[in-house]
């Protein structure tokens, strides 16, 4: 362990900063951010709500597109590629409402 993984651990248990969701049927620890993106169709933009969750490596090891995260009672799907953080231990996972 180094400083920064240490630091990763004190900020994922943080009930100020992350909480429990329901990954694939098992409880794991999450910082969940839901900004509203801008969507642009030709001449029109379109306001619509999102839902981002970084999620520790070491708590889902392989994430994939499809799979289902449940927060605060609502059902999100994966969508697009998991990313990972530079030091390879926080996935990044977009989503939409199930």
């Amino acid at each position: 362990m180094n400083a920064f993984s240490d630091a990763i651990d004190d900020m994922f248990a943080d009930p100020n900063m992350a909480v429990t969701v329901n990954y694939q049927g098992r409880p794991v620890r999450a910082l969940v951010r839901q900004p509203d993106r801008d969507i642009e169709f030709s001449d029109i933009t379109v306001q619509t709500s999102t839902a981002v969750f970084e999620i520790r490596r070491q708590e889902v090891p392989a994430p994939q597109a499809g799979d289902i995260i449940i927060h605060d009672g609502d059902s999100f799907v994966v969508q697009g590629e998991p990313r990972l953080d530079g030091e390879r231990l926080v996935w990044t996972l977009d989503t939409r409402p199930a």
